[in-house]
Protein backbone atom coordinates (compact mmCIF):
# COMPACT_ATOMS: atom_id res chain seq x y z
CA UNK A 1 0.00 0.00 0.00
CA UNK A 2 1.41 3.37 -0.62
CA UNK A 3 2.48 5.28 1.43
CA UNK A 4 1.71 9.05 1.54
CA UNK A 5 3.49 12.50 3.54
CA UNK A 6 0.68 15.43 3.38
CA UNK A 7 -0.54 18.28 6.00
CA UNK A 8 -3.99 17.25 7.08
CA UNK A 9 -6.07 19.98 8.86
CA UNK A 10 -6.76 20.28 12.58
CA UNK A 11 -10.89 20.68 12.74
CA UNK A 12 -11.55 19.53 16.52
CA UNK A 13 -8.93 19.04 19.70
CA UNK A 14 -11.28 17.48 21.99
CA UNK A 15 -10.27 16.54 25.67
CA UNK A 16 -11.47 13.24 27.13
CA UNK A 17 -9.76 13.54 30.35
CA UNK A 18 -6.98 15.64 31.76
CA UNK A 19 -4.12 14.19 29.54
CA UNK A 20 -5.96 12.07 26.80
CA UNK A 21 -7.48 13.75 23.86
CA UNK A 22 -9.07 13.58 20.25
CA UNK A 23 -7.53 15.04 17.15
CA UNK A 24 -10.07 15.19 14.45
CA UNK A 25 -8.03 16.01 10.94
CA UNK A 26 -9.87 17.06 7.56
CA UNK A 27 -7.75 15.94 4.60
CA UNK A 28 -7.52 18.47 1.26
CA UNK A 29 -7.46 15.34 -0.85
CA UNK A 30 -9.07 11.97 -0.94
CA UNK A 31 -8.55 9.95 1.94
CA UNK A 32 -6.55 6.32 1.10
CA UNK A 33 -8.34 3.14 1.93
CA UNK A 34 -7.29 2.85 5.45
CA UNK A 35 -7.57 -0.64 7.40
CA UNK A 36 -8.41 -0.54 10.85
CA UNK A 37 -4.92 -1.68 12.89
CA UNK A 38 -3.03 0.51 10.89
CA UNK A 39 -1.21 3.91 12.44
CA UNK A 40 0.38 7.41 11.00
CA UNK A 41 3.67 8.72 12.14
CA UNK A 42 3.25 12.47 13.50
CA UNK A 43 5.27 15.15 12.77
CA UNK A 44 5.66 17.37 16.00
CA UNK A 45 5.85 20.90 15.00
CA UNK A 46 7.41 23.89 16.86
CA UNK A 47 8.88 21.44 19.65
CA UNK A 48 13.08 21.86 19.56
CA UNK A 49 13.46 18.58 21.64
CA UNK A 50 11.50 16.31 19.84
CA UNK A 51 13.19 15.29 16.90
CA UNK A 52 11.14 11.47 15.55
CA UNK A 53 7.86 11.44 14.61
CA UNK A 54 5.50 9.67 17.04
CA UNK A 55 3.46 6.71 16.23
CA UNK A 56 -0.84 7.10 16.57
CA UNK A 57 -3.17 4.37 15.93
CA UNK A 58 -5.89 5.24 13.64
CA UNK A 59 -8.75 5.99 15.95
CA UNK A 60 -11.63 6.74 13.34
CA UNK A 61 -12.52 7.43 9.70
CA UNK A 62 -14.81 9.27 8.18
CA UNK A 63 -15.00 9.37 4.54
CA UNK A 64 -18.02 11.39 4.10
CA UNK A 65 -16.63 14.12 6.13
CA UNK A 66 -12.94 13.10 4.61
CA UNK A 67 -11.57 13.09 7.88
CA UNK A 68 -9.57 10.67 10.41
CA UNK A 69 -9.26 10.83 14.07
CA UNK A 70 -6.15 10.07 16.20
CA UNK A 71 -6.75 9.26 20.20
CA UNK A 72 -3.84 10.44 22.23
CA UNK A 73 -2.05 9.93 25.76
CA UNK A 74 -0.29 12.95 26.74
CA UNK A 75 3.43 10.31 27.43
CA UNK A 76 6.26 13.40 27.13
CA UNK A 77 7.06 16.85 25.63
CA UNK A 78 5.88 15.45 22.19
CA UNK A 79 2.10 14.81 22.85
CA UNK A 80 1.73 17.35 25.23
CA UNK A 81 2.84 19.89 22.26
CA UNK A 82 -0.04 18.05 19.85
CA UNK A 83 -2.11 18.26 23.17
CA UNK A 84 -2.16 22.04 21.94
CA UNK A 85 -3.19 21.69 18.83
CA UNK A 86 -6.38 24.57 17.45
CA UNK A 87 -8.88 24.35 14.78
CA UNK A 88 -6.76 25.43 11.08
CA UNK A 89 -3.62 24.14 12.71
CA UNK A 90 -1.72 22.05 10.50
CA UNK A 91 -0.60 18.32 11.15
CA UNK A 92 2.11 16.20 9.16
CA UNK A 93 1.47 12.84 8.48
CA UNK A 94 3.41 9.36 7.02
CA UNK A 95 0.39 6.82 6.19
CA UNK A 96 -0.80 4.82 6.41
CA UNK A 97 1.61 2.37 7.82
CA UNK A 98 1.57 -1.05 9.82
CA UNK A 99 -0.50 -4.10 8.62
CA UNK A 100 -4.55 -4.54 10.05
CA UNK A 101 -6.67 -6.86 11.65
CA UNK A 102 -8.03 -10.46 10.29
CA UNK A 103 -10.91 -10.61 8.65
CA UNK A 104 -13.36 -12.12 10.52
CA UNK A 105 -14.60 -15.44 9.62
CA UNK A 106 -18.94 -15.44 9.01
CA UNK A 107 -20.61 -15.82 11.92
CA UNK A 108 -17.74 -15.56 14.65
CA UNK A 109 -18.83 -14.02 17.79
CA UNK A 110 -16.22 -11.66 18.18
CA UNK A 111 -15.02 -9.91 21.02
CA UNK A 112 -12.80 -6.43 21.22
CA UNK A 113 -10.73 -5.97 24.54
CA UNK A 114 -8.91 -2.77 25.68
CA UNK A 115 -7.19 -1.03 28.30
CA UNK A 116 -6.54 2.85 29.12
CA UNK A 117 -5.49 4.98 25.79
CA UNK A 118 -5.01 1.72 24.46
CA UNK A 119 -8.33 1.34 22.93
CA UNK A 120 -7.77 3.66 20.21
CA UNK A 121 -7.63 1.57 17.70
CA UNK A 122 -11.16 -0.82 18.18
CA UNK A 123 -13.13 2.26 17.39
CA UNK A 124 -12.08 1.92 13.58
CA UNK A 125 -12.54 -1.80 13.91
CA UNK A 126 -15.69 -2.12 15.25
CA UNK A 127 -17.42 0.45 12.71
CA UNK A 128 -15.35 -1.47 9.90
CA UNK A 129 -17.12 -5.14 11.55
CA UNK A 130 -20.25 -3.39 11.89
CA UNK A 131 -20.68 -2.20 8.55
CA UNK A 132 -19.71 -5.80 7.44
CA UNK A 133 -22.69 -7.17 9.49
CA UNK A 134 -20.87 -8.20 12.42
CA UNK A 135 -21.75 -7.33 16.35
CA UNK A 136 -18.88 -7.68 18.59
CA UNK A 137 -18.62 -7.60 22.46
CA UNK A 138 -16.36 -4.57 23.85
CA UNK A 139 -14.70 -5.22 26.67
CA UNK A 140 -12.71 -2.25 27.99
CA UNK A 141 -10.82 -1.96 31.55
CA UNK A 142 -9.73 1.18 33.58
CA UNK A 143 -8.42 2.70 36.27
CA UNK A 144 -11.59 4.29 37.79
CA UNK A 145 -14.83 5.92 36.22
CA UNK A 146 -12.67 9.22 35.68
CA UNK A 147 -10.41 7.42 33.47
CA UNK A 148 -13.62 5.80 31.19
CA UNK A 149 -13.48 6.93 27.47
CA UNK A 150 -15.23 7.42 24.40
CA UNK A 151 -18.22 4.53 26.30
CA UNK A 152 -21.15 6.39 24.16
CA UNK A 153 -18.83 5.96 20.93
CA UNK A 154 -18.17 2.37 21.27
CA UNK A 155 -21.30 1.64 22.63
CA UNK A 156 -22.40 2.35 18.87
CA UNK A 157 -21.17 -0.49 17.65
CA UNK A 158 -22.16 -3.29 20.33
CA UNK A 159 -22.63 -4.02 23.98
CA UNK A 160 -20.23 -2.49 26.11
CA UNK A 161 -18.78 -4.43 29.37
CA UNK A 162 -16.21 -2.46 31.95
CA UNK A 163 -13.56 -3.01 34.37
CA UNK A 164 -12.46 -0.61 36.82
CA UNK A 165 -9.24 -1.28 39.21
CA UNK A 166 -11.20 0.51 41.86
CA UNK A 167 -14.56 -1.00 41.30
CA UNK A 168 -16.03 2.69 40.70
CA UNK A 169 -17.72 1.95 37.35
CA UNK A 170 -18.16 -1.53 35.60
CA UNK A 171 -16.81 -4.60 37.64
CA UNK A 172 -14.06 -4.34 39.81
CA UNK A 173 -10.84 -5.99 38.83
CA UNK A 174 -9.41 -6.27 35.53
CA UNK A 175 -11.06 -7.58 31.87
CA UNK A 176 -9.76 -11.17 31.99
CA UNK A 177 -11.36 -11.28 35.16
CA UNK A 178 -15.08 -9.93 33.75
CA UNK A 179 -17.98 -12.42 34.02
CA UNK A 180 -18.66 -11.79 29.85
CA UNK A 181 -16.00 -14.09 29.68
CA UNK A 182 -17.77 -16.89 31.74
CA UNK A 183 -21.37 -16.37 30.02
CA UNK A 184 -20.12 -16.15 26.64
CA UNK A 185 -17.87 -18.27 24.16
CA UNK A 186 -15.95 -16.06 21.60
CA UNK A 187 -13.65 -17.53 18.68
CA UNK A 188 -12.47 -14.42 17.82
CA UNK A 189 -10.59 -11.17 19.96
CA UNK A 190 -9.27 -8.46 19.02
CA UNK A 191 -7.17 -6.55 21.79
CA UNK A 192 -5.13 -3.81 22.57
CA UNK A 193 -3.58 -2.05 25.40
CA UNK A 194 -0.79 -2.03 28.26
CA UNK A 195 1.21 -4.81 27.42
CA UNK A 196 0.26 -6.79 30.29
CA UNK A 197 -3.09 -6.81 29.81
CA UNK A 198 -2.46 -8.10 26.50
CA UNK A 199 -0.24 -10.67 27.43
CA UNK A 200 -3.41 -11.68 30.12
CA UNK A 201 -5.49 -11.76 27.44
CA UNK A 202 -3.37 -13.56 25.12
CA UNK A 203 -2.91 -16.33 28.10
CA UNK A 204 -6.73 -16.49 28.41
CA UNK A 205 -7.49 -16.56 24.36
CA UNK A 206 -4.83 -19.56 23.98
CA UNK A 207 -5.99 -21.53 27.16
CA UNK A 208 -9.31 -21.35 25.43
CA UNK A 209 -8.48 -22.19 21.83
CA UNK A 210 -9.70 -18.79 21.22
CA UNK A 211 -8.22 -17.03 17.90
CA UNK A 212 -6.69 -13.60 19.39
CA UNK A 213 -4.55 -10.78 17.50
CA UNK A 214 -3.44 -8.01 19.80
CA UNK A 215 -1.98 -4.55 18.58
CA UNK A 216 1.80 -3.58 20.00
CA UNK A 217 2.72 -0.68 21.07
CA UNK A 218 6.59 -0.61 20.77
CA UNK A 219 8.46 2.84 20.37
CA UNK A 220 8.62 3.49 16.53
CA UNK A 221 11.35 5.87 15.52
CA UNK A 222 10.72 5.71 11.20
CA UNK A 223 7.66 3.49 10.88
CA UNK A 224 9.39 1.58 7.57
CA UNK A 225 11.14 -0.80 9.10
CA UNK A 226 14.11 0.70 8.89
CA UNK A 227 15.40 2.27 12.60
CA UNK A 228 15.02 -1.51 14.23
CA UNK A 229 14.13 0.40 17.71
CA UNK A 230 11.01 -1.58 17.71
CA UNK A 231 12.19 -4.83 17.15
CA UNK A 232 9.83 -7.76 18.58
CA UNK A 233 10.61 -11.41 19.42
CA UNK A 234 8.46 -13.80 17.25
CA UNK A 235 8.37 -17.40 16.45
CA UNK A 236 9.49 -16.30 13.08
CA UNK A 237 12.81 -14.60 14.69
CA UNK A 238 12.69 -11.08 15.32
CA UNK A 239 10.50 -8.58 12.87
CA UNK A 240 9.94 -5.28 12.61
CA UNK A 241 6.53 -4.34 14.39
CA UNK A 242 6.18 -0.87 12.24
CA UNK A 243 6.29 -3.41 9.16
CA UNK A 244 5.02 -6.46 10.17
CA UNK A 245 2.81 -5.37 13.39
CA UNK A 246 1.40 -3.48 14.80
CA UNK A 247 -0.92 -6.35 14.97
CA UNK A 248 -0.30 -10.15 15.66
CA UNK A 249 -1.71 -12.93 15.95
CA UNK A 250 -0.90 -14.23 19.62
CA UNK A 251 0.59 -17.78 18.55
CA UNK A 252 3.37 -15.94 16.79
CA UNK A 253 4.83 -14.01 19.50
CA UNK A 254 6.93 -15.07 22.51
CA UNK A 255 5.55 -14.30 24.77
Amino acid sequence: MAKRIEDLNVIDNRRLTDDIFVIELLCDTELPVLIPGQFVQVKVEGSPETFLRRPISIHDVNYKKNTLSLLIQIAGKGTAVLSQLKPNDGLNLVYPLGNSFTYPEDGEKILLAGGGCGVAPLLFLGRFLRSEGFKPDILLGFRNSKRVIEYERYAELGPVYLTTEDGSMGEKGFITGHSVLSHNRYERIYCCGPEPMMRAVATYSLGKGIECEVSLENLMACGIGVCLCCVTDTVRGHVCTCTEGPVFNVKELKW
